[in-house]
């Protein structure tokens, strides 16, 4: 009797034990050796054994139907292949997307163009490079997309902000751009009928602080590519020759086909 107990008892454990151990062999197989594909490894699961799969052809992934391509680019087909920008933006401008772009601006730009754009930003003013000067007659006579592509592309001693900023904000800080260029070269025929008008000696001499009003001068230790001359430009910024406009290189003209 005490044997066939025994049995009986040993019975019960092995088969109270057998769930535990398929438990755990299930875990360490499911948790330890994952079937899964490790980015930038060999898969023995693919013919060419490549881990990291390829887009399939012909066709797009989510986000990446850029359908308006001057949304994403700035520029436009011109004739012979010819990439050209155009003095225009790729949606309305609201009250709403100049205080996005202002606020962008404030961001990323003004370190090195100041919050005014005159090119004289901090860190101009410890030694970099001057900047570009938003309110210069070359600058104000380039396409608003000019600025997008800068952006987008960098230019000179100026990196490019694709990543940090999206298309969109690029977009909303070119329109700001073109608001600040009217704020510093308006006339009195731009003004209301019945708004009065100040200058800038009158309100900075009432505020104590009469330097406002005086051209800004760069320190001697700010790096300057151009020898500076005696004339005045707008937003108080030194007088420099302007940068070389920057060119688009044209496409190819398309080759005939032969008979």
């Amino acid at each position: 009797m005490k044997l066939i107990r025994l049995y009986r008892w040993k019975s019960r454990l092995v088969l109270a034990a057998a769930p535990v151990l398929l438990l755990c062999a299930g875990c360490r197989q499911d948790m330890q050796n994952q079937p899964k594909i490790i980015p930038q490894r060999g898969s023995d699961f693919f013919a060419d054994h490549r881990g990291a799969r390829p887009q399939v052809m012909d066709t797009v992934a989510r986000g990446q139907l850029h359908a308006d391509s001057y949304f994403y680019t700035g520029v436009v087909p011109g004739p012979n292949g010819a990439r050209e920008e155009k003095d225009e933006m790729p949606f309305p401008v609201t009250m709403e997307v100049l205080k996005r772009g202002q606020e962008r601006f404030n961001i990323y730009c003004t370190p090195c163009h100041s919050r005014v754009g005159n090119g004289l930003g901090e860190i101009v003013m410890r030694g970099y490079k001057p900047a570009a000067n938003f309110h210069d007659q070359v600058r104000r006579a380039q396409p608003l997309s000019h600025y997008f592509f800068v952006m987008t592309h960098g230019y000179g001693a100026m990196p490019d902000y694709s990543a940090q900023v999206t298309p969109v904000d690029r977009w909303c800080i070119a329109a700001y751009m073109r608001a600040l260029q009217l704020s510093q070269a308006a006339s009195l025929e731009d003004v209301p009928a019945g708004m009065p008008v100040r200058h800038l000696k009158e309100i900075a001499a009432e505020e104590g602080h009469p330097e406002w009003a005086r051209p800004w001068t760069l320190p001697a230790t700010a790096v300057q590519a151009y020898p500076h001359t005696n004339e005045g430009t707008p937003a108080m910024a030194p007088g420099n020759p302007a940068d070389p406009a920057i060119r688009i290189p044209p496409g190819k003209p398309a080759v005939a086909a032969q008979k």
